[in-house]
């Protein structure tokens, strides 16, 4: 075949450069066909030509400089050449182009026959395909009758496994004994039952028309039985020292689903059974907290009377007045002591009674108070847990126990007016707080009435017994209850006690009226104080016996509770101003020329011309008698404190304000010699501040 030969690159870069040389190729354009310039448009040739400047080809025959018409000349004979040149090689292959004719018309005639084949295929898919719908249909239809046949096989399997009485059954609910087997068949029962008046097909089939009567028949039957062996177990319960909780949980709660039944296919034989459990557990519980109640009485410590009041003289006074009792004997009534413990004992267990009074036990009524009730919530809890679990019922826990409730009322209703024990009343106020708690707890509500009830019976009478020492104190007869005694007064330490008692078991509760009302105590006290104090007729005395009262009270309120409280803060400030007014009164006993000259004279300038200047002959008896006896009389300061306070350590303190504020009074003394003409000629007879310093340091080693 004929190559056509195309401008090689070592050509094209022997010859001038690659660009478009517009003016020639136009030029010769212009030449050769000049006649048909009026044809054609040369519009855009320019921009045609630009385009055609990336095109090698082009690019090389305008290097080259060829006419277009010399280079289609060219082109025309290449092509003419190749076209002979494919003649002559069909030519030669003419021989295999007829043998791929024949394989061609072979191939041809094979497909004609699988094509035919293929139909026939065809044809037989498309009849297996109707059968197989066909049959897919009949199976659909098969498969839906079985599932309709299972369904009514179940079914009628169901109804007449539902409505048949098996003899089995029956020799049980009538012969057999109450047990778990026997409970088993009344559930058996009971869903025959069910069945019979549930469905309203069921009612209208001849079957159960024949089995019904059997089925009520052994309605009767189970529920005779069953009445008559619950009446059994109830009577159980009316054994003396039977244990009822472990009658109640061993026994009665596996035969529950008996009630069940019995709620279902025997309501009124149910109810009689409830109103006879009801009536049983309330006599039983009754009788039991009797007797409890009864045994707990023989154990009664008396602690108070309607006449241990505070402000009560316990003198005797007639000839069948009560003597007075050492304190020691009666301090229950106003100090709180190891009652406190109760609290701390709240959850255990109660008082046996038969044991306690074996060791001669007595014991105060909250402790009494707090056995009977811890009783009361552990028997209420266990029946209130018992009537939800067994009947099914909260509601007649109320009804069982509205008996021990009467039984219980009874009894405090004759303890509540006779007890004058305001402390005591007071732990029962806290008893039942902390019981309620238990029972919050315990997220039982059965007792909230009732111990709200009892907490509103307790806080009128603690309060009737609290103004009844209120009024003591305000009532009081002071010719009776002074005695001639600089030592804390019996009324004031009653009282100091008693509010020390109730301070400490106010602390966790913070009960704004009591405290009130302890002010209201407090307040009457100081007035009684202030009166028992001025029956004595020496004011230095008076001052002793207040300081020695406040001390004592300041010193039980302080075993209360450290941070103390308003009322302790009270006598402190009095006890304060008492003390100041006492040192003043026992340095003016022995230093009463030093005082008054030191609180006249001492502040003055002996320079001034306006006064009458201090001499030495005013100051020198002074400083010679503080000389010759001061030593000794801060010997008998001493003595005398110590004799006329109770608490040596207040004495001391007071021993040691007194020596402190003489010194001052002293140093002032000797300031204001310094200040005198010739005052030097004193020094002498001047006590060194060193040597009092000493002094005070030696008596301060005693304490």
């Amino acid at each position: 075949m004929a190559e056509v030969t195309t401008p090689t690159s070592a050509d094209a870069n022997n010859g001038p450069k690659s660009f478009l040389d517009l003016g020639s190729f136009v030029g010769d354009l212009n030449a050769e066909d000049e006649t048909a310039s009026d044809d054609i448009s040369l519009e855009g040739l320019e921009e045609e030509l630009q385009e055609c400047e990336t095109d090698d080809v082009v690019a090389n025959i305008l290097s080259k400089g060829t006419t277009l018409r010399e280079y289609a000349k060219g082109v025309e004979n290449n092509l003419r050449q190749v076209e002979l040149d494919s003649i002559q090689d069909y030519i030669k292959e003419s021989d295999n182009l007829v043998s791929l004719h024949d394989q061609i018309r072979d191939c041809d005639m094979i497909l004609s026959q699988m094509e035919t084949l293929l139909s026939g295929f065809q044809d037989e898919i498309g009849s297996i395909s109707s059968d197989i719908k066909i049959l897919q249909e009949k199976s659909m239809d098969m498969g839906l009758r079985l599932k309709n046949r299972k369904v009514a096989e179940s079914k009628l399997a169901k109804f007449v496994e539902d409505i048949i009485v098996p003899p089995r059954m029956i020799d049980i609910i009538v012969d057999g004994e109450v047990n778990e087997e026997y409970m088993r068949t009344l559930e058996i029962l009971s869903k025959k039952l069910k069945f019979a008046d549930a469905d309203p097909m069921v009612k209208t089939s001849k079957a159960l028309k024949d089995v019904q009567p059997e089925l009520e028949k052994l309605r009767q039957k189970a529920v005779s039985k069953v009445f008559d062996f619950m009446v059994q177990k109830l009577y159980a319960l009316r054994k003396p020292k039977t244990n009822i909780q472990i009658l109640q949980q061993s026994i009665l709660l596996k035969y529950k689903y008996i009630l069940s039944f019995l709620k279902e296919h025997g309501k009124e034989v149910y109810l009689e059974v409830r109103a006879a459990y009801i009536d049983t557990m309330n006599k039983v519980l009754s009788a039991q907290f009797r007797a409890y109640i009864q045994a707990l009485e023989k154990l009664q410590l008396d602690i108070a009377t309607s006449n241990d009041l505070i402000g009560v003289e316990t003198r005797s006074t007639g000839l069948f007045s009560r003597g007075r009792e050492p304190l020691k004997n009666r301090s229950a009534v106003f100090a709180l002591g190891e009652r406190i413990n109760i609290l701390k004992e709240i959850d255990e267990p109660p008082l046996i009674p038969h044991i306690a009074e074996a060791s001669s036990k007595k014991y105060p009524y909250e402790v009494l108070f707090r056995s009977l009730h811890k009783l009361l919530m552990d028997t209420a809890s266990s029946e209130y847990l018992f009537c939800d679990d067994f009947f099914g019922e909260e509601a007649m826990f109320y009804d069982i126990f509205a008996g021990p409730f009467s039984v219980i009322d009874e009894h405090f209703g004759t303890i509540l007016p006779n007890s004058f024990d305001a402390i005591g009343l007071l732990l029962m106020i806290r008893i039942i707080h902390q019981h309620q708690l238990v029972m919050s707890r315990r997220r039982i509500p059965c007792l909230d009435s009732y111990l709200d009830k009892v907490n509103i019976a307790l806080w009128p009478r603690f309060k009737m017994v609290f103004d009844l020492h209120l009024n003591s104190l305000r009532n009081a007869n002071i010719r009776t209850l002074w005695e001639d005694d600089v030592h804390p007064h019996y009324v004031i330490r009653r009282y100091a006690e008693f509010t020390a008692s109730l301070i400490h078991l106010n602390v966790e509760y913070g009960d704004g009226q009591l405290e009130l009302n302890l002010e209201r105590l407090r307040m009457a006290v100081d007035d009684l104080l202030v009166k028992l104090a001025q029956m004595f007729a020496k004011q230095k005395l008076q001052t002793v016996f207040l300081i020695n009262n406040y001390d004592m009270t300041i010193s039980v309120l302080k075993e209360a509770g450290p941070d103390g409280g308003k009322i302790q803060q009270h006598f402190e400030e009095l006890l304060k101003n008492n003390t100041a007014i006492f040192v003043e009164e026992l340095l003016l006993e022995h230093f009463s020329d030093l005082i008054k000259f030191v609180k006249t004279r001492g502040s003055e300038d002996s320079s001034s011309s306006t006064e009458r200047p201090i001499t030495i002959a005013e100051v020198e008896p002074i400083v010679k008698d503080f000389a010759n006896r001061w030593k000794a009389a801060i010997e008998l300061m001493h003595n005398d404190v110590i004799t006329s306070f109770s608490n040596f350590l207040c004495g001391m303190d007071i021993l040691r304000a007194a020596l402190t504020q003489l010194l001052l009074y002293y140093t002032r003394l000797s300031d204001c010699i310094k200040r005198i003409n010739g005052g030097s000629t004193l020094n002498k007879d001047l006590v060194s501040i060193s040597s009092i310093m000493y002094e005070i340091r030696k008596y301060s080693r005693t304490f």
